[in-house]
C-alpha cells in the first residue's frame, strides 16, 4: 500500500500553454528575422559592404547573448514571469526604430534593442516550455522551437512581400505582432503557480529526483558542455553563411532578384522549423545522442555537394541540409538540461545566449572573409564544417531507454 501511495501522478502535457509558447516565439523570432531580410534594402540605401552587413549581425547576436545567462541564473533562484514581457518591449522599440533609422550607427541601435528584448525573452518562456512537458521534453521544445524558426522564415516572406514594395519604412507595421506576444506572454505568466506547483508534485512522487546531489559528477558536466558548445559552433557557423548571406550568394551567383533571394530564404526556414520539430520528437523516441550524432554530421555530403550544384538543386540541397541539420537544437538544449537538471533557466539562457553570440561572431567573420575572397569561397570553405559532428562521439551517454 505504501508503495502505491507514493507512486507518481503521471505528468500532465499543458498543450495550451505550449502552443501559446510556441506562437510567442514566432512573433518574437519573426521581428528578429527582418533584420537579415532587409540586409539587401540597407545594403542599397547606405551602401554598406559585406563587412558592415556582417557587423549588423554581430550588434544583434551579441545584445541578444549577454544577458540570457544571467536571465537564466536568475530566473532560477527567483522566478519572474513576467519578464518575458518586459523583454518584448524592447523589441518593440527597437523595430519601429530600425524602421525610421537615418544613418548605420541608428541602424546598429535598433538591432541591439531587438537583441536585448530576445536575450530576456527566451530564458524564461524555456523553463516555461520545460515545466508545461509533462516529461515530454522533445515534443515541448519542438513546439516552442518550431514557432522560433516558422517565426525566422516569415521575415524573409513579409520582406519579399510587404517591404520591398513599400519601403523600410513599412517595418514599422510589425509592431503589431510584438504587442500581440507581449499579450501572449502576459497570458501564460498568469499560470507560472500552476505550473509550478505541478512540477513540483510530479517531483514529490518521485521523491529523489529533487533532492538528491547533482545526477553527474562535474567532470561529465563540464565534458559535456564543452562538446555541446563545439557542435553548436559548427551548426551556427554553417548556418550563419545562409541567414546573413544566402541573398547576396543566390543574387551575385544565379542573378536572382531580390523577391526571389527572399522567397528563397522563406523556403529555407521553413525547412528549419519542419526539421526542428522532428528532431525534438525523435529525440523522444530514439535519443538525444543519435539525434545529435545524425544531426550535425549528416549533412556532410550534401554540404559538399552545394558549392557545385545549379539554381535548382541549389534550392534542393538547401532545404535538405537545414531540414538534418536544424533537428539538432532541440537535442542539444534537452541534452545539457540533462545535464545539470537544476539549473533549466541558466542552461536555456547559456545555449540560447551562445546560439546567438556564435552566430555574431561567425557572421562578422564570414562577412568580412567574404569581401576578401568572395562569397562564393567562403560558401565552399564551409561546407567542410558538418566534419565536427565527429566529435559526438566524446560526448558522455547518458540516457536509459524510455
Amino acid at each position: 500500500m505504501d508503495s502505491i501511495a507514493r507512486a507518481p501522478t503521471r505528468p500532465k502535457v499543458f498543450l495550451g500553454i505550449l502552443f501559446a509558447l510556441g506562437a510567442s516565439h514566432l512573433l518574437n523570432d519573426t521581428v528578429q528575422s527582418l533584420i537579415p531580410a532587409v540586409y539587401p534594402i540597407l545594403r542599397e540605401e547606405f551602401t554598406l559592404d559585406l563587412a558592415q552587413i556582417g557587423m549588423i549581425t554581430l550588434t544583434f547576436q551579441l545584445a541578444g547573448s549577454m544577458l540570457q545567462p544571467l536571465v537564466g541564473f536568475t530566473t532560477d533562484r527567483h522566478p519572474l514571469p513576467y519578464s518575458t514581457v518586459l523583454g518584448l518591449a524592447f523589441s518593440l522599440g527597437g523595430v519601429v526604430w530600425l524602421a525610421q533609422a537615418q544613418s548605420y550607427a541608428q541602424i546598429l541601435v535598433a538591432v541591439a534593442l531587438i537583441g536585448i528584448g530576445s536575450s530576456v525573452f527566451h530564458p524564461e518562456a524555456t523553463r516555461s516550455a520545460r515545466h508545461a512537458s509533462g516529461g515530454r521534453q522533445g515534443l515541448a521544445q519542438g513546439i516552442f522551437q518550431v514557432g522560433g524558426q516558422l517565426g525566422g522564415a516569415l521575415g524573409p516572406l513579409f520582406a519579399a512581400l510587404v517591404i520591398v514594395p513599400q519601403g523600410r519604412p513599412s517595418l514599422a507595421w510589425f509592431a503589431a505582432l510584438v504587442l500581440l506576444a507581449m499579450a501572449l506572454m502576459g497570458w501564460t505568466a498568469r499560470h507560472h503557480e500552476t505550473l509550478r506547483s505541478h512540477v513540483m508534485d510530479a517531483s514529490a512522487g518521485g521523491a529523489a529526483g529533487s533532492r538528491g546531489p547533482p545526477a553527474h559528477a562535474p567532470r561529465v558536466v563540464g565534458l559535456g558542455l564543452v562538446v555541446l558548445t563545439i557542435l553548436m559552433f559548427s551548426k551556427i557557423a554553417y548556418l550563419e553563411s545562409f541567414r546573413s548571406f544566402y541573398t547576396f550568394y543566390l543574387i551575385d551567383r544565379f542573378g536572382v532578384s531580390i523577391p526571389q533571394s527572399q522567397m528563397m530564404l522563406f523556403v529555407f526556414f521553413v525547412a528549419s522549423a519542419a526539421g526542428v520539430l522532428i528532431g525534438g520528437i525523435l529525440g523522444d523516441r530514439i535519443g538525444r545522442y543519435r539525434i545529435i550524432w545524425i544531426s550535425v554530421l549528416g549533412p556532410l555530403p550534401l554540404t559538399l555537394l552545394l558549392p557545385y550544384a545549379d539554381l535548382a538543386w541549389t534550392g534542393v540541397l538547401t532545404v535538405a541540409i537545414n531540414l538534418v541539420m536544424a533537428s539538432a537544437f532541440a537535442s542539444i538544449m534537452i541534452y545539457a538540461m540533462e545535464l545539470v537538471p537544476h539549473r533549466i533557466g541558466l542552461i536555456g539562457g547559456l545555449f540560447y545566449g551562445l546560439n546567438f553570440g556564435l552566430s555574431g561572431i561567425a557572421a562578422a567573420l564570414l562577412g568580412g572573409w567574404a569581401d576578401s575572397v568572395g562569397i562564393e569561397a567562403v560558401y565552399t570553405a564551409c561546407s567542410f564544417l558538418p566534419v565536427a559532428g565527429l566529435l559526438t562521439i566524446f560526448l558522455p551517454k547518458l540516457e536509459t531507454r524510455r
